[in-house]
């Protein structure tokens, strides 16, 4: 009985010593379980859409697109009750047709109307002119023949010198007839009718506004009004989003941050993707954040994280949605033999 009971008590004494040795290497296994530095990240997709609007308000005359529709550059959108806009536009056109008209005609003389009764005047005081001076031979004839007095003489003179002044008098009126108007004038013209050049380009621009188009090959991802209700200028109508505009979010830990920089290489994967999407990582956070409840993983602890973005290539882009979930790996953690991380 003795023997047997040293037996048991070695065979406890035994025990105990595993149980301390168990004891004190499990925080060890525990520790380098948590130190193991993950070989991906969490995410989901992100888009950053494009709000078209309108600078001007109205009513929506027309929508010619409808969510979920790929438009092309240059595709119209939608359009705005401008009628005002319009009337605007055509009052503008016939006012600059009036100032380019009296531009134009500052740079001409008179109506050859009025220059042919300045010439029958001018013409008609020569005539007259030379009737006087005719008077005033024949006087001058009549004087040395004694048959009139020395006043005569002086009429005839004095006739022929008012004659000859008015046969100056109507040649100069004439010449200014077909002269253009002063250059002060014309280069007022010449800016009042530049003026309404200007006029009428902002009412067509006005007028263009209310007629909408794609900026650029996009998805139409949502439309916030109807036809018939009325717009705020600046308030927008529907939202695009371009295949470029695209890209995956996700989070680094703090510890793995110096492993990640910009330009460098990764794959995204998700569900229904098929095969991993190449992506290049363009952004990294400037500070820490407290890692998103949106972001459900087992593997991914850390408090402190650091959101990273990074722009898939074309044209695997299009494979991603907004708000889908993605597991994000350096290249070289799902390559087999293939290229590392790029950095």
């Amino acid at each position: 009985m003795t023997d047997q009971f040293r037996r048991i008590k070695n065979i406890l004494n035994v025990l105990n010593v595993l149980n301390v040795l168990l004891m004190g290497s499990l925080p060890l296994l525990l520790s380098a379980c948590k130190d193991k530095i993950a070989t991906g990240w969490s995410g989901y997709a992100e888009g950053e859409y494009v709000y078209i609007s309108a600078p001007l308000g109205g009513r929506l005359d027309q929508i010619r697109v409808q969510a979920g529709q790929q438009v092309s550059k240059d595709a119209p959108l939608f359009s705005l009750d401008a009628e005002v806009e319009n009337a605007a536009r055509d009052e503008a056109q016939a006012r600059l047709l009036s100032a380019r008209a009296q531009a134009s005609n500052t740079e001409k003389g008179r109506r050859s109307e009025e220059i042919a009764v300045s010439q029958a005047q001018l013409a008609s005081a020569q005539a007259q002119a030379a009737l006087a001076r005719q008077e005033l031979a024949r006087q001058q004839q009549l004087l040395t023949q004694g048959f009139v007095s020395k006043s005569r003489i002086d009429d005839a003179q004095t006739n022929v010198k008012l004659s000859e002044a008015r046969v100056a008098e109507l040649s100069a009126a004439l010449s200014v007839a077909r002269l253009p108007a002063r250059v002060d004038e014309r280069a007022a013209a010449q800016a009042s009718a530049d003026a309404a050049k200007d006029v009428v380009r902002q009412s067509a621009w006005r007028s263009d506004q209310k007629n909408q188009v794609s900026p650029t090959n996009a998805l139409v991802a949502e439309v916030f009004y109807r036809q018939g209700e009325y717009i705020q200028a600046g308030q927008p109508v529907l939202s695009l989003l371009p295949p470029e505009n695209r890209k995956a979010r996700f989070f680094v830990p703090e510890a793995e941050l110096g492993s990640v920089t910009v330009g460098q290489a990764v794959k995204l994967n998700c569900d229904g993707c098929g095969a991993a999407i190449l992506a290049h990582i363009s952004r990294i956070a400037s500070k820490a954040e407290y890692t998103p409840p949106v972001i459900y993983s087992n593997v991914q602890r850390a408090k402190l994280v650091f959101l990273v973005e990074a722009i898939p290539d074309q044209p695997a882009r299009l494979l991603l949605h907004p708000g889908q979930p993605l597991d994000v790996s350096p290249v070289s953690a799902v390559s087999n033999g293939t290229t590392g991380a790029s950095r």
